[in-house]
Formats: C-alpha cells, sequence, structure tokens
C-alpha cells in the first residue's frame, strides 16, 4: 500500500527500501536497544526546532546565513569539555567574521551532539591487505581494525544517546553561561590561530568589534541588557541515517500533537539515501523538524523539485535546505538547472554548498585529504551561479576541527602534502583545521558582499 500523510508513522519507513543500514546481528537485541530509546527523554524539544525553522525561513528569504559545520564523524573517544570548547570557539570566529563581514545575521548549526554514523561508498574497505567491513561510525561499531570489531552493536546506539546527551550540556552551559559573549571576542583566538595570517586578520577584526561596542555604550546603550551580545543559539544537526534511533527518538509535541525527531534540531537525508521511494525520505517527510538533503551531481532538476515536494508539501520557509556538493568541476554544469527548476516550482528553499565532499582526492600513497583551493573553487561557483540566477546562496556546509590538524592541503599557512601524516586524525574524512576555517570565513565574506 502506498504511504500517504494520513498514514504516516515514526515506522512507516520499515516497508521501504532503506540504503546505509547496518546489518544487526541480532533482532532482538535491537528490539531491546530501540524500546530502551523510546522511553528517554528527547535530546531536543521541539519548540527550539520551531525557533531554528523560523531563522531558516530568514536565510530563506535572504535576510540571513547559514554556517552548518562540525566534524566529519563524531568519534565516543572525543567527548570533552575542552574539545567541545575548541569546536564552539572556531565557530564562534567564523560567525562573528560572517557577520561582521557581510553585515547579516548568523544562523549557527553545528554537525554535533548526534553526527556518528556514516555512509560507505562500499560495504568492504582494505585494511593492510585484510578486507573488512567499512567503518560506518562509533554509534555501529569500533573503528579497530579487524572483522570482529566491526560487527554492528546495537547497545552503541545507548551510549550515543548518552554521548549526545553529554555534549548538549556542554553546549548548552558554554552558549548560554558566557563562553559565546561577544564582549570577550579576542578570547576566542586559540595561541595557534593567533599566530598565522588569518588569526592576524581576525585580531584586527576583533578590534573593531570591540569599538563598536564603546561607541555603542557611550550613546547609552546598555549592553548589559542586550542578551543577543553575552548568549548565542547554537543548534545541533546531523545526518538521519540510522532509521531505527531517529525513529526511537521521535515524540509528539505536547503543544501541537506534531511528530518530532528529537535526536536533534535539524536532520538531513544524505545523497545516497535521498532516493523519493526510499526509506529515508519516508520517514523525514512526517517528522516536522527543519530538514535538508545533500544533491550530488548525479541530482536532476526533477528528482530536486519532486523531493521538494514531497518534504516541504505546505512550503514552509526554512522547512527544507538543499545542501548541494557538487565538485568544483561539476559546480557551474550541475548547480544552474537544479536553481531554475525549483525556482519555476515555487518551491521555498534554503540553498547551501557543501565544497567539501566533492572535492576529495587521494594523494600517491594513498591518504584521503582535500585542497582547500579546491574547496574555494566551489563556493566562488555557487556564489557565482546564484548571483547569474538572482538567487540567494544561503550558507556553508563544512567540516572542521579545533584541533591543530593537518588533513587538508593548503590554506594561508599551508599544509603540504609531505605534512599530512603530522596530525592526520580523522575517523573518516579530512577536516579544515582553525587555521584553514578563518581563512575561509573571510573569503566567503568577501563573497557575500559580492552578491
Amino acid at each position: 500500500m502506498a504511504i500517504t500523510e494520513s498514514t504516516w508513522s515514526p515506522s512507516s519507513w520499515r516497508g521501504l527500501p532503506a540504503g546505509q543500514q547496518p546489518q544487526w546481528p541480532d533482532s532482538a537485541a535491537l528490539a531491546s536497544v530501540r524500546e530502551r530509546l523510546s522511553g528517554l527523554p528527547p535530546l531536543v524539544f521541539a519548540g527550539e526546532a520551531r525557533a531554528l525553522l523560523a531563522a531558516l525561513g530568514e536565510v530563506c528569504e535572504g535576510r540571513a546565513f547559514l554556517l552548518q559545520a562540525g566534524d566529519c564523524v563524531e568519534s565516543f573517544r572525543d567527548v570533552s569539555a575542552p574539545a567541545i570548547r575548541e569546536k564552539l570557539k572556531v565557530m564562534l570566529q567564523m560567525s562573528a567574521v560572517l557577520t561582521y563581514g557581510a553585515t547579516l545575521p548568523v544562523v549557527k548549526v553545528g554537525r554535533i551532539a548526534g553526527q556518528f554514523a556514516k555512509p560507505r561508498s562500499g560495504p568492504t574497505e582494505v585494511v593492510d591487505g585484510v578486507e573488512i567491513p567499512s567503518f560506518r561510525g562509533h554509534v555501529v561499531h569500533s573503528d579497530e581494525p579487524t572483522p570482529e570489531a566491526r560487527v554492528p552493536d546495537p547497545e552503541r546506539m545507548i551510549h550515543g544517546y548518552y554521548q549526545a546527551a553529554s555534549t548538549l550540556n556542554l553546549l548548552r552551559a558554554f552558549t548560554k553561561g558566557g563562553f559565546a559573549d561577544l564582549t570577550h571576542v579576542h578570547t576566542w583566538n586559540r595561541e595557534f590561530v593567533a599566530s598565522a595570517p588569518s588569526g592576524q586578520r581576525y585580531e584586527a577584526l576583533a578590534g573593531e568589534i570591540e569599538r563598536a561596542l564603546r561607541f555603542m555604550q557611550a550613546i547609552g546603550i546598555d549592553l548589559a541588557r542586550e542578551r543577543t551580545l553575552h548568549e548565542v543559539d547554537v543548534w545541533t544537526s546531523h545526518e538521519g541515517l540510522l532509521l531505527e534511533y531517529e525513529e526511537a527518538l521521535t515524540r509528539r509535541d505536547s503543544l501541537t500533537g506534531q511528530p518530532y525527531d528529537c535526536s536533534a534540531h535539524m536532520l538531513w537525508i544524505g545523497d545516497r539515501t535521498r532516493d523519493l521511494g526510499g526509506a529515508h525520505v519516508e520517514f523525514f517527510s512526517g517528522v516536522d523538524n527543519p530538514i535538508a538533503v545533500k544533491l550530488g551531481p548525479s541530482a536532476t532538476p526533477e528528482e530536486a523539485v519532486a523531493l521538494a515536494e514531497r518534504l516541504n508539501p505546505d512550503r514552509i520557509p526554512g522547512r527544507l535546505t538543499f545542501i548541494t556538493r557538487m565538485g568544483a568541476k561539476h559546480a557551474g554544469d550541475a548547480l544552474p538547472p537544479l536553481l531554475r527548476a525549483v525556482r519555476e516550482s515555487g518551491a521555498p528553499v534554503v540553498w547551501v554548498c557543501d565544497p567539501m565532499h566533492g572535492n576529495l582526492v587521494r594523494t600517491p600513497s594513498g591518504t584521503k585529504t582535500r585542497h582547500f583551493e579546491a574547496i574555494m573553487d566551489e563556493l566562488q561557483v555557487f556564489f557565482a551561479v546564484h548571483r547569474e540566477a538572482g538567487s540567494w546562496p544561503g550558507g556553508v556546509h563544512l567540516e572542521f576541527t579545533g584541533e591543530d590538524v593537518t588533513e587538508c592541503l593548503g590554506g594561508s599557512e599551508a599544509v603540504l602534502e609531505e605534512q599530512l601524516d603530522h596530525r592526520y586524525e580523522t575517523l573518516c574524512d579530512p577536516r579544515l583545521n582553525g587555521r584553514q576555517s578563518l581563512d575561509l570565513a573571510f573569503r566567503v565574506a568577501e563573497l557575500m558582499r559580492a552578491v
């Protein structure tokens, strides 16, 4: 039977093809975990998701910009206060650069507190000459390169829930407890960033912000009472890949009666799981969170329009975000037909560029990396195509870390190929470090001013 709006339920995806799901070996253990998760408190609340929806509505109308960024895949070994603080610090720095440089509000959404699972291009990988199941994230199994460690274990979803809860608690404490206070804008500059050209440029910008604040205070504005100067909203997001987990954390809002996936404020459907007749589109068509879909170079205009109609039939601004991940070589040809078709359909969509995933390359030794200039090339094409089409380039979607890693090549203080193994720490794909992230923020602010 075809699924209709009236027959949707959190479990109605089960009758449809579900890509990228682990082969759980014990169905009884899986059912037990799902039941336990269903009885746990929500990680986020419906009212928070509605607030993000309103903020994304401003992005959709061209009155704000989305910065969505964080780890490629979160690690169960990395849930410390310093690690979370450093990720937030980079996001706050980037947000300050974008807001001040382009004079627009920045909606801050982290790939955090739930980005534990990853889709993979193949079911297996070869490590040290041995073929083993591909690593799919700590919420599924261990990253240790042995067949035994790669057996999916549903108990890890319980661990993921509690790690997400801990991360959210710290994130809320930092964003509401003084750390994000704009009057402390200089303190966000880490030593290794401050010594780089991008860090020095940031210090100059921070000085301008402080002078602007002193001017406001001098003319009688009570800065102590301006909440937006002292607190920020940082929303959470992750790829809604593991449908067992997402179903178990779906709740009915006590005020509206509508279903929300309470594992995060915003969820996205990946390029590999955006099949219109598939389980992921079915599941996320029924929850009221803001939803995103990643569109790679194979996406057609017809598919984009159909996804918009399926996921946002009421045409609510901010409900649906399209995250394009074309690659620098393909974006100029692949993006314009999508923009044109969606615009002609009348569907309101937030357009965001993911310049990371389409620009993955391997060095001669086999190390995965990304070139900073290729990332910037795709962003420049993204802005140019939107400028020509008369549409709003609504945001960027990035993989970064607050640590001083050497995973992506280039930047103003260039990471060279022979330096990749100095601090190559990612569990999956290469991330920008703090210096490279600030470099990117300054250049994106310049692109925004040109729109």
